[in-house]
């Protein structure tokens, strides 16, 4: 490939982190491979992203500084005004960047949020959006097991979302866009509903070689060499659309050998209602919520579960589903959002979501299948693996990325015959 000069718009970006600061950062590095680099995003990332390039240099990739205007300067950092805000000064930073390079395709890749404008994509330069997300939502028929404080947070959260496609910075993102990528197909349907027209779903999030590595020893362990009990593993923040409820029901209603646990990881402010509904099922002796953990004890407790049960009730990504897959590790999601996209029928079990009582009762079984027949387990722990590393992998991402640049750019200034 011919290497282009490529701006990417990362608001969240740093070295050794998850979630969106390392989207924004593993991509800049991915892409530095094939390209020449430029990374804008926040000065409070600066200090960070100079150590680590201090002690592991890239070439061709160079990062750019910006807060924004003066005026919300003062806006705390990380919320969606401020986050609005940086988009303005962002566009400024970029235009004076365009007085001395050429730049070749623009990119906005954190945050990913599909509601909010990035005004980069005003710049005379073809614009690439996404992945964003935050089209999905809870399905209705579960919204009457959420505590009060959940329901407002439900209802808020859609009204931002309606009040950010209504503006028309928004609208103008969306049609300027010669592609936009959405993490899932909710989101997908609410950027066509707003302009978007070319749209391919594609979810945002990845493992480095170096996390598929440190992974890769649960590899090929047996769960019943390591212990006698069957055990399920949840990994998320307690929040009341992480569905941890519907897996505790799950794991009360399922017909599985006595021994078996059911292992919560994380903290959270479902924690008290959780651990009273345990109680209130008689499962309390066998449920053991351990907290909030470094992340190699995370690891080191998957390593001793059967499987994950993750079941959310929306979410663009679900990093933790990636990560049971790369340590061979079965997956028992809903068939919503990312997790949808990132397991499949080889991998694990998806659990439909049309009322509560069918989804537990689907997720019983589930339980119930891989209890009963351990060698289901392996085979898809197996599948998760290769599966996570031939499509997950930052690697493969930043190739694929880089190959579509060069279509896009050549179908705007195609070679002449």
């Amino acid at each position: 490939m011919k290497p282009l000069n490529i701006l990417i718009s990362a608001y969240a970006c740093q070295p050794n982190m998850g979630s969106e600061p390392g989207v924004g950062w593993h991509l800049a590095q991915e892409l530095a491979k094939y390209h020449r680099v430029w990374v804008l995003t926040r000065v409070s990332n600066r200090a960070a992203i100079e150590a680590e390039l201090t002690q592991h240099p890239v070439d061709r990739l160079t990062f750019l500084y910006s807060d924004p205007p003066l005026v919300a300067k003062e806006l705390p950092p990380a919320h969606v005004p401020h986050y609005y805000f940086w988009q303005v000064g962002a566009y400024f930073a970029a235009k004076t960047l365009l007085k001395t390079v050429d730049i070749d395709l623009v990119h906005h890749v954190t945050y990913v949020r599909y509601s909010t404008p990035s005004f980069l994509a005003l710049l005379p330069v073809p614009f690439v959006w996404g992945p964003v997300g935050g089209g999905e939502m809870a399905p209705p028929p579960f919204w009457g097991d959420f505590s009060r404080r959940g329901q407002v947070y439900e209802v808020v959260r859609s009204l931002v979302h309606r009040i950010g496609e209504l503006d028309p910075f928004t609208q103008i993102t969306a049609r300027r866009s010669l592609l936009v990528k959405a993490t899932t197909q909710d989101t997908a349907k609410r950027l066509k509903k707003i302009g978007a027209t070319n749209v391919q779903v594609s979810p945002a999030i990845g493992m480095s070689k170096q996390e598929l590595e440190l992974l890769a020893p649960v590899n090929g362990v047996q769960s019943t060499s390591l212990h006698s009990s069957f055990r399920l593993i949840t990994v998320a923040r307690l929040l009341h659309w992480k569905g941890i409820h519907l897996g505790l029901r799950a794991f009360a209603q399922a017909s599985l050998p006595d021994n078996s646990e059911y292992w919560i990881l994380g903290n959270g402010p479902e924690q008290a209602n959780l651990q009273q509904l345990a109680h209130q099922l008689g499962i309390s002796q066998q449920v053991k919520f351990i907290g909030n953990l470094p992340r190699s004890d995370v690891l080191e407790h998957l390593r001793y579960c059967d499987a994950l049960v993750h079941p959310s009730l929306h979410e663009s990504g679900g990093f933790v589903c990636l990560e049971a897959m790369a340590a061979g590790r079965p997956v028992i999601c809903l068939d919503l959002g990312g997790p949808s996209i990132q397991v499949t029928s080889e991998t694990g079990i998806k659990v439909s979501a049309t009322s509560p009582s069918q989804t537990i009762r689907e997720l019983a079984t589930a339980m119930e299948k891989l209890a009963y027949v351990p060698d289901m387990g392996q085979q898809m722990g197996a599948a998760g693996q290769r599966r996570v590393q031939q499509f997950f992998s930052w690697e493969a991402k930043g190739l694929e990325l880089s190959q579509q640049y060069a279509a896009l750019c050549q179908e705007v200034t195609p070679c002449a015959s």
